[in-house]
């Protein structure tokens, strides 16, 4: 009698993500020296600023005197207070930004080692947000190095799909700080060129084509990268 109650679970995979790998952590380096530099430009901004008024005010006076005077009395008082405002925000900022970048999930390709139909996107610390973005639904991607990334050596690949309904440029889904971004843009064009339909709505029903996918054995960053840089090797030799 007490087994009448029991609920068997039938055995199931789990599917919300694949193989997950998550932003490098020249990404977090590359937060930090954001934040500390935006500090940095901001202060020269505003010591700039006053030094040519003090400047001007000087010239047209005939008279050093108000420069004098401030250099004297509020030059100090004036720095001291950029940096404590500044320390109030820079700080936290510093210890947020790991925190934030470890909970950032990205996935490609399924537990089996075989490429997931979809993209996974894990993000958020207090309201965690878990994005699927079928491959049949997008439209176009791109692959993006600013001037920091670079300096660092990482990049991001940006998608919007057919759906999206957002009224700015940005792009709807962004996979950032990796390092491998341009073998992740191949992968993801080849998932999309295995579609007989490039562009659909998200209403119709498409079906890729059958093609195998480079099975591995571990569940590690090196692994996906290593499929990934496969791909690319590919895609170049069909390009030649």
């Amino acid at each position: 009698m007490a087994d009448e109650g029991k609920v068997i679970r039938p055995p199931m995979e789990n599917v919300s993500s694949g193989k997950v790998f998550k932003p490098s952590r020249a990404f977090r380096n590359k937060m930090w020296f954001v934040g500390v530099f935006t500090a940095v430009m901001l202060w020269v901004i505003i010591v700039g600023s006053i030094s040519v008024a003090l400047w001007l005010t000087d010239w047209i006076t005939g008279s050093n005197a108000t420069s004098e005077f401030f250099y004297q009395y509020w030059w100090l008082t004036l720095n001291i207070w950029y940096w404590v405002i500044t320390a109030i925000w820079l700080i936290p900022a510093l210890i947020i930004i790991p925190i934030y970048l470890r909970s950032i999930e990205y996935s490609v390709i399924a537990r089996s080692g075989e490429a997931m139909p979809e993209i996974f996107v894990k993000k958020g610390i207090i309201n965690i947000t878990r994005k699927h973005v079928p491959f049949r639904t997008i439209t176009n991607i791109a692959s993006r190095a600013g001037l920091f990334d670079r300096l660092f050596s990482i990049g991001s690949v940006e998608i919007e799909t057919a759906g999206f309904s957002g009224t700015t440029q940005a792009a709807e889904e962004k996979l950032e700080g990796i390092t491998f971004y341009e073998e992740l843009r191949d992968f993801i064009l080849r998932e999309l060129r295995r579609f007989k339909d490039p562009y659909v709505t998200g209403t119709e029903v498409v079906l890729p084509e059958e093609e195998a996918v480079q099975r591995t054995e571990d569940n590690l960053e090196d692994e996906i990268l290593l499929v990934l840089r496969e791909i690319r090797d590919l895609l170049r030799e069909e390009r030649k």
